[in-house]
């Protein structure tokens, strides 16, 4: 049987090293950049050894796509939690579940730079990370059409599928977009120009929905 360690077993200590390891990597990616943060700055940072960080990670890429997993976690579990509360017809309620999806990302600056500011052009697994993470909020917004629209029905039924589909795609890269396009000049403790930014999200989210309704 493994010791128990200030409580914690073998498995757990291994959890909380993980979990340290990400926080010193959001700390130093966010203030250094992807390129200008090592390995060794990350086990400095959060005074654990390097031999501790191969044990969970690979190479300072795969650290870097786990921290873009937790975070995307978190924000689905939020989003998730959020929608299931949702009471009001859609007009109602996107724009409460838009701004709950940007003060998850924009709250936290370190967060909005490793997320919008450095993702794109890393590595092809990085970039898998960032598809995958559209690709779960496109289904989300696909769960949330058959919710107010009723899933889609009759022969053409699949076609009408695939229709949604890709507009949820293209809907949620958009909305990506407009938010890595506010970044360049935000400041990101100016809460007037996040609530303008959830005002340009959900008039853009608004716009999309009328056309694949009509």
């Amino acid at each position: 049987m493994s010791r128990t360690i200030r409580g914690l077993d073998a498995e757990q200590r291994r959890a909380e090293r993980r979990e340290q390891l990400l926080d010193a990597a959001l700390n130093l990616f966010a203030a250094n950049g992807y390129l200008g943060t090592s390995i060794e700055q990350i086990c400095s940072t959060a005074y654990i050894g390097t031999k501790s960080f191969y044990e969970l990670f690979s190479s300072r890429e795969e650290c870097y796509v786990a921290l873009l997993r937790r975070t995307s976690e978190r924000l689905e579990e939020r989003m998730v939690g959020v929608a299931a509360q949702a009471a009001g017809n859609e007009r109602q309620e996107a724009p409460r579940l838009l701004a709950t999806f940007v003060h998850e990302l924009v709250d936290d600056p370190r967060v909005t730079k490793v997320t919008f500011g450095m993702a794109s052009g890393i590595s092809e697994l990085v970039e898998r990370q960032r598809r995958a993470n559209r690709r779960w909020a496109a289904g989300f917004l696909e769960q949330l059409w058959d919710r107010y629209d009723g899933p889609p029905t009759g022969r053409d039924a699949s076609d009408q599928r695939a229709v949604r589909h890709s507009v949820a795609i293209g809907l949620v890269g958009g909305l990506f977009d407009l938010i890595s396009d506010w970044m360049l000049d935000a400041n990101l403790s100016n809460q007037r120009q996040i609530e303008t930014l959830i005002d340009d999200l959900t008039t853009f989210y608004i716009t999309v929905r009328r056309g694949l309704i009509t």
